[in-house]
């Protein structure tokens, strides 16, 4: 057997992780496990709040791509590019066959370059899902928790780190700035 070298596979947008159990599947069924190290669809943990609620979700790091670490065959290359639903093929190069005809041929990433994203990868794996702030200094968002529930403010400070904000509400005619989590308040 050759060394096994990673591929970048293209695949439909949205559909990396069905196309990457496909073909895992179809590997597994044309008895070819011993030619494929992994199949691999980075991602990374963020902490999204949507509507005064916080869910985990993986978000892509490259949509529209998966990674497979491989021995490449014949064999291989075919269930790749005919049999996977979603998946088009591998990223390739043009390869001069003779003077007007040209054939695309896989080409593996360098090893820095998976060793990078492996790193990335791992380093997700390990840490604590990180939380997306879709909020703006100056928005107008409603307080849905707490005792000023019911309350609308404007943001003035966004403290990522603790997962909350500032905001600047209006009580018995005075601002006042309370300190709120991102699950106790929504946009307007």
């Amino acid at each position: 057997m050759g060394e096994m070298k990673w591929y970048v596979l293209r695949t439909a947008g949205g559909k990396e992780k069905k196309a990457a159990e496909y073909l895992q599947k179809e590997i597994e069924r044309g008895g070819l496990t011993d030619q494929v190290a992994q199949v691999l669809v980075p991602v990374k943990k963020e902490i999204i709040t949507r509507n005064g609620k916080r869910t985990v979700a993986d978000r892509l790091l490259y949509p529209g791509y998966v990674l497979i670490e491989c021995q490449l065959s014949a064999q291989l290359e075919n269930i790749i590019r005919n049999l996977v639903p979603g998946m088009s093929g591998f990223l390739t190069e043009k390869k001069e066959i003779s003077g007007t005809q040209f054939e695309r041929i896989p080409v593996p990433i360098r090893e820095e370059e998976a060793q990078r994203i492996l790193g990335i990868q791992d380093e997700n794996a390990g840490s604590e899902a990180q939380t997306v702030v879709n909020y703006e200094i100056g928005e107008s968002v409603k307080i849905t928790d707490g005792p000023f529930s019911g309350f609308t403010g404007t943001i003035d400070e966004i403290l990522e780190d603790r997962s909350k904000v500032k905001v600047i509400v209006v009580i018995f005619g005075r601002k006042t700035a309370l300190e709120l989590s991102f699950t106790q308040v929504t946009k307007e």
